[in-house]
């Protein structure tokens, strides 16, 4: 993402001097409010990256900021919407992204520094809830279960960068739980990605991976005695 970030910014400076105001959009009213709940634990001074806590730090990066946006690099994340729901996913709405676009493509406005919102004051780590055993499934090695688990998260153990990887658990009523599906993988995505809520699967369920290449994934259970509150 900062790479890509850098070798936007020699046109983007100069050029944001000169755009024209074709939205109502503002950094101050409803852009500032999305660089501070996406993007402030990364981009803050001392962070990962570089700062975007400011107008003057974000302006002259705003054409840089809309490309990795709509190309969903940033925030940096993995799974897809819709599949799953997950703990601190960062990760931009459709709505989020349209409005950075239009503000970007709009001029990139300031507004009036007295709609602007105080400033995130501490950057949250992501949370984990206890862990219990840790088990693998493959694409090649599709696991049934000999009795009833609470699913507390998925990290990618074995996947090539660019792969896509979907698990999906087939329960013995019939039902389909598609539990995570990601694409186009990047090594810095790597973590374990915590369901919001743990997944009951009940005992003879069929978990299994599907990837286009070799693939492997490490699947974590909740505690035994969180689980049973």
């Amino acid at each position: 993402m900062i790479r890509a970030l850098c070798v936007s910014f020699v046109c983007t400076a100069a050029a944001f001097a000169h755009d024209p105001i074709t939205t109502k959009l503002l950094w101050t009213q409803e852009i500032s409010r999305l660089i501070y709940r996406h993007c402030a634990s990364c981009h803050h001074d001392g962070g990962a990256a570089m700062s975007l806590m400011t107008y003057e730090e974000a302006r002259p990066w705003a054409k840089a900021i809309r490309d990795e946006v709509i190309s969903r690099r940033m925030p940096p994340w993995g799974p897809v919407k819709g599949v799953g729901e997950f703990r601190d996913d960062p990760s931009l709405s459709q709505i989020e992204i349209d409005m950075i676009v239009n503000w970007v493509e709009g001029g990139a406005p300031e507004g009036n520094e007295i709609y602007l919102p105080p400033a995130p004051r501490s950057y949250p780590q992501p949370s984990a809830p206890r862990m219990g055993r840790e088990w693998t499934v493959s694409t090649a090695a599709p696991i049934t279960l000999a009795e009833a688990v609470e699913l507390a998260g998925v990290r990618p153990a074995r996947l090539a960068t660019g792969e896509s990887l979907e698990v999906t658990a087939y329960l013995p009523d019939g039902a389909v739980r598609r539990l995570i599906w990601i694409r186009g993988w990047r090594p810095q995505w790597l973590r374990t990605f915590y369901f919001r809520r743990a997944v009951r699967l009940p005992k003879g369920s069929r978990v299994k991976v599907f990837s286009g290449r070799v693939a492997e994934v490490a699947v974590s259970e909740v505690a035994i005695r969180e689980s049973k509150k």
